[in-house]
């Protein structure tokens, strides 16, 4: 009897526990925030550039997704020789072309392969074009070049000046033709909004020097 007694109470807690529990793995379903990481949606990366027509480099990172094809979407650097490792294509020439030129061959060479293949590139790190800060800056050292960058905007990378720092007399140095040329900056004049035409834009490459 006693037997019994267990078994009916035992099978009676199963009966009770079972529904529970797909309760609550159904309020899981309807509830994002209690999914877990694996099913929960991707977060896409942030472009690094809006610019249509910025020209991929080496060292940039690029988002090369293609549409409904998973095994083939991914994130990949782009080495030095300007390629890219891609799936099915192998090395990738990158370096010298905008992304939608870039997606564009690629949807090219996808088409032996892929039925009406659609590809997206998205540039979420720019790492090859870089100015360089040096000299009586706090964070001296080679930072992005952003669009539209300044002489101005790129000093405030640097997270200011030494107390050594003469900032009548900084200049930029930049290889032109194959020379160098030196062109002078004055910090305060262009903070007072003097001058404007030294605060210039920035080429890959330049060096500004502050002594």
């Amino acid at each position: 009897m006693f037997k019994q007694s267990m078994i009916c109470l035992a099978l009676g807690f199963m009966a009770f526990a079972v529904p529970a529990r797909a309760q609550n793995q159904d309020k899981q379903k309807a509830d994002p925030q209690t999914q877990t990481p694996d099913t929960s949606a991707a977060i896409a990366h942030k472009p690094a550039t809006a610019d249509p027509n910025y020209t991929i480099g080496p060292q940039d990172v690029l988002d090369v997704s293609v549409w409904k094809e998973p095994e083939l979407t991914r994130s990949v650097p782009v080495r030095p020789d300007g390629k890219i490792s891609l799936p099915l294509l192998n090395d990738v020439q990158a370096a010298g072309l905008t992304p939608a030129e870039l997606a564009a061959q690629i949807t090219a060479s996808l088409k032996k392969f892929v039925t009406a293949p659609q590809v997206t590139v998205i540039v979420t790190a720019i790492n090859s074009q870089r100015v360089f800060i040096i000299g009586e800056v706090l964070r001296p050292g080679a930072f992005p070049l952003l669009p539209g960058m300044t002489v101005l905007q790129a000093l405030s990378s640097a997270g200011g000046f030494t107390q050594f720092a003469s900032l009548g007399k900084i200049y930029v140095l930049r290889n032109e033709d194959g020379k160098q040329t030196k062109h002078s900056f004055n910090y305060k004049a262009a903070i007072n909004g003097k001058q404007v035409d030294q605060n210039f834009l920035l080429k890959a490459g330049d060096q500004i020097v502050v002594p």
